[in-house]
């Protein structure tokens, strides 16, 4: 039910952080792994990792938000390998800008890389899992799917709603024909880009916390079992599902106190 022998996995974003991750769970279960990501050097490193477990590997440099690389892409793994079982659609950029003054063509650039890219990856995906008759699609959204984050990101939350709806909509077109949709809503997870706003800004990671009742950051492994899970038989009647990967930040009211937040507790005893 958990193993992945004889299963090819196809994971974006793979040099580092949750793809990376990613990858390396899947191939732990048994999986070969096709490695995806413009930094090429990281992706072979990852690679290099996979094949010490045996398992085959092919590693592309492809562009994720152009359909056109991503149609080649597929007609390549066509050639190399047999099936594919399980799309981790990982990479993706965003960009940070107040809404009053997002250009019009920073805004295409993300929907391109985040909404369009990520379809087309479930696309020559789907279509193959579609003939084969099974599949597992994995999708990463953000807690920017499902609730507003200020600060600048319009135009990250604004595609990654869209990538919840792509994954519903997915699902319900396909669960019947075998082919499983899912996405996974991190909130923040540490990665080099979040550690450099965290070291220009002291105070961000304590307001991140004051959000999470988990009391820290997400790590790239946190993902390794939900990836697992999706990948596996044994999420098997599990699709369409938006799952939260965020220390329980989703679960808390906007207005609520964490725990670790709480410098006293006190007690009340009632007026007799």
């Amino acid at each position: 039910m958990w193993s992945l022998h004889g299963k090819v996995a196809v994971v974006s974003g793979a040099a580092q952080g949750l793809g990376r991750a990613t990858a390396l769970a899947v191939a732990e279960a048994g999986a070969d792994v096709v490695l995806i990501d413009r930094n090429e050097e990281g992706a072979q490193a990852t690679a290099q990792r996979i094949e010490a477990f045996g398992r085959k590997t092919l590693v592309s440099n492809c562009n994720v938000s152009d359909p056109q690389a991503i149609e080649d892409l597929f007609r390549t793994i066509d050639g190399q390998f047999a099936s594919i079982d399980f799309l981790g659609n990982i990479a993706g950029d965003g960009c940070l800008a107040r809404p009053e003054d997002l250009s019009i063509d920073d805004l295409h650039r993300v929907l391109q890389n985040l909404v369009v890219g990520r379809f087309a990856m479930c696309q020559q995906a789907g279509r193959r899992m579609l003939k084969q008759g099974h599949g597992s699609i994995m999708n990463i959204g953000s807690l920017a799917s499902s609730t507003a984050l200020g600060r600048g990101h319009i135009a990250y939350s604004m595609a990654m709603g869209a990538v919840i709806q792509m994954t519903r909509e997915l699902s319900t077109e396909w669960a019947y024909r075998g082919v499983r949709v899912n996405c996974v809503t991190p909130a923040q997870v540490v990665n080099p880009s979040l550690q450099a706003r965290m070291a220009d800004d002291p105070l961000l990671e304590g307001r991140f916390l004051k959000g999470i009742p988990a009391n820290r950051l997400g790590q790239p492994d946190d993902i390794r079992g939900i990836a697992l899970l999706l990948a596996a038989d044994a999420s098997a009647w599990i699709t369409g599902a938006i799952i939260p990967l965020d220390g329980g930040n989703m679960a808390m009211n906007a207005g609520g106190t964490p725990g670790h937040q709480l410098e006293r507790v006190q007690s009340f005893s009632p007026k007799s």
